[in-house]
């Protein structure tokens, strides 16, 4: 478990974030509107030149920045990927982010890499192991981490606990903070029969460190029920909005980000989206 009390964990500004885009540099260095942060996909930025990085150290200089990885698969039966662990602790040396996060997921098996967050069941032997892995990673980057609750469109028979119970318990034992993605709430609810408001009043909200917003796509399962595909490639929906007021209402304002990274729009249908998450996060102030 990391020692709380041997770090500074530095927190991401209570303000809207979002995904960036390096189509997007220069209009997000001449006007940010009301984003006041950052994220970048660390397997995207472990590299070690050239105009990408160029343009992220001088984004740096003016923005907080969260680093959100996508290929640790935390929650796998091997090992993990000591050389991708290695280039991720290079990356966040340099940056020196706000905040760092991974996914409840798996997406490796033996050698191979599947490119997809998967599910695993909630039982004490993956809780066991989820916290193994989320302990070696906060030691070897030498930070806080956070873990992000999946979109999932089926339930394991042998799940014991709750995800809500999981997460919490994860972090109760590896001092990691949590990263709270509404869309994946929502999407998880529609797939699976189940409240989302529910879900956010089990969630831990008091260890949550950044919230996600973001699109998905509608369709139907064989049966012809609803099913909802997170893409992030749309706006963020009505309904997970009506969700994120209530979550913000309960938690109070926090790092909330608009995370698009399919058909990426225009930068100003990215900027209003942004705005419509700052009129949330004021009114929660007021």
């Amino acid at each position: 478990m990391l020692d709380a009390t041997a770090h500074e964990f530095a927190r991401l500004p209570d303000a809207p974030g979002v995904g960036y885009k390096p189509q997007h540099f220069s209009e997000i260095a001449d006007d940010a509107g009301p984003v006041a942060w950052l994220e970048i996909h660390a397997e995207n930025y472990m590299g070690d030149g050239g105009r990408p990085i160029a343009q992220l150290r001088h984004l740096a200089e003016r923005f907080a920045f969260s680093v959100h990885g996508v290929g640790l698969s935390i929650g796998g039966e091997g090992p993990l990927d000591s050389e991708h662990l290695a280039r991720l602790k290079h990356l966040v040396d340099w940056l020196d982010p706000a905040s760092f996060s991974e996914h409840l997921a798996w997406s490796t098996h033996d050698s191979a890499f599947l490119n997809d967050l998967l599910p695993l069941p909630y039982t004490e032997a993956s809780l066991a192991r989820v916290a193994e892995h989320v302990d070696e990673v906060q030691e070897v980057v030498g930070r806080r981490m956070l873990l992000e609750n999946p979109s999932s469109y089926l339930a394991f028979e042998e799940s014991t606990l709750t995800e809500t119970d999981f997460l919490r318990e994860v972090a109760k034992r590896t001092g990691c903070g949590l990263l709270l993605d509404v869309n994946n709430v929502f999407v998880s609810a529609t797939n699976l029969g189940t409240d989302p408001v529910s879900y956010i009043n089990a969630f831990p909200v008091e260890l949550v460190g950044e919230i996600h917003l973001g699109g998905h796509d509608d369709d139907e399962d064989d049966h012809g029920a609803p099913l909802l595909i997170d893409n992030h490639g749309s706006e963020v929906a009505d309904p997970v909005w009506s969700l994120f007021e209530y979550t913000i209402r309960k938690s109070g304002p926090k790092p909330s980000l608009i995370e698009w990274d399919n058909d990426v729009p225009e930068w100003p249908v990215l900027k209003a989206e942004a705005n419509r998450a700052a009129k949330v996060l004021e009114a929660a102030t007021a």
